[in-house]
């Protein structure tokens, strides 16, 4: 009798708190929504030392938690959500934990794919950023399958950074455009070839053992496109061009002067050219590079347990982004740590957007 009773009452204040945590949401609804929020779980070890808990413990209630904050999140509107769940800095850790939170990800992973979880309630589509060939082969496993099995969801997205630092994505995004851009220099050096131009950057290039998949590859690319620019100029120079061209003048050969003279001018045309269509690399070609190009920047990032750093997260897309770090720990994190970040983001909002486009 009293363990129906004690049902009852749970669920009348469940009920309860749902419809005012609505109410709440539609107050909220009425300013600017952040469509992007990320969190920084952070806190979850000395939760768990607190609580005079097994350090693994501390990892599981971070869980709970997050079901909930994301819970609060897709109801108010937000339609990304980022958490760094962590981070390549993390594999320096002990042995043992690492081995303890790689199967507890697995584990987690495979709770979100179940029928009754949260991820199918909100038709959530999963994304995973960073670098997975660092993960153990059961958790990549996992990864990719709940990849898959999300891929239809277009409702909300929920981006899990594991093995990642924003450094690395930069290093990544970057090693990718070189690559691009190789392929077009090598795609434009087979449409067209001038004065062997082509052919003796190559030479060069090779001679040199340039190696755009090198990390110092953007610097040795800059220094081809400056070497491939005057290429022309100094083929003319090495040519006799310039110099016949000034003993035509003083010998008043009209005929050969205007040959010559209409030589330089195709040749300094022709170097134009090639100067327009060699393919520097753009701010653009970065960030379509990034891991985190699948969604728009952060409108506010949230970092648990009052740390006021980013600890190398997000560092390129928070450029105008808040940052709200309420003391609570993670498994401490609440409804009412939301609502307080929302607020100070519609209070900001404006001067964020005036930001936003002068950037």
């Amino acid at each position: 009798m009293r363990k129906t009773t004690g049902n009852i009452v749970g669920q009348f204040f469940g009920g309860l708190n749902c419809y005012l945590r609505r109410c709440i949401f539609a107050i909220l609804s009425v300013g600017p929504v952040p469509s992007h929020i990320a969190f920084i779980m952070d806190g979850n070890r000395r939760y768990a030392k607190k609580k005079n808990m097994e350090e693994g413990d501390g990892h599981k209630a971070g869980f709970e938690a997050l079901t909930s904050i994301l819970r609060y999140c897709y109801e108010l509107g937000v339609k990304y959500v980022t958490v760094y769940a962590f981070s390549i800095d993390n594999f320096k850790r002990k042995s043992k934990e690492v081995k303890s939170l790689m199967e507890l990800m697995r584990k987690k992973i495979e709770e979100l794919l179940e029928q009754e979880s949260l991820i199918n309630e909100y038709g959530v589509r999963l994304h995973f950023i960073g670098d997975m060939q660092l993960l153990t082969e059961p958790v990549r496993a996992a990864v990719e399958r709940a990849t898959r099995v999300t891929a239809h969801n277009n409702q909300r997205v929920l981006l899990i950074c594991v093995a990642y630092t924003s450094r690395h994505e930069i290093v990544h995004a970057v090693q990718e455009c070189c690559k691009e851009k190789l392929n077009e220099v090598q795609a434009l050096k087979e449409e067209k070839v001038t004065d062997g131009a082509f052919s003796r950057i190559d030479q060069g290039l090779k001679g040199n053992d340039f190696d755009l998949f090198s990390q110092d590859s953007c610097k040795e690319y800059q220094n081809a496109i400056t070497a491939y620019s005057t290429e022309v100029e100094s083929a003319a120079r090495n040519d006799g061009l310039y110099e016949n061209n000034i003993e035509n003048h003083i010998d008043n050969d009209t005929e050969a002067e205007t040959t010559l003279y209409n030589g330089l001018v195709e040749l300094t045309k022709e170097r134009k050219d090639i100067q327009d269509e060699v393919p520097f690399i753009k701010l653009a070609d970065i960030e379509k590079n990034m891991y985190m190009a699948v969604a728009p920047d952060p409108d506010i990032l949230i970092r648990s347990s009052g740390e006021a750093r980013l600890s190398n997260f997000l560092l390129w897309q928070t450029t105008t982004c808040p940052l709200y770090a309420p003391t609570a720990l993670w498994p401490e994190i609440g409804l009412r740590h939301l609502i307080w970040a929302v607020l100070n983001f519609q209070r900001h909002y404006f001067y964020l957007e005036k930001k936003k486009k002068q950037s």
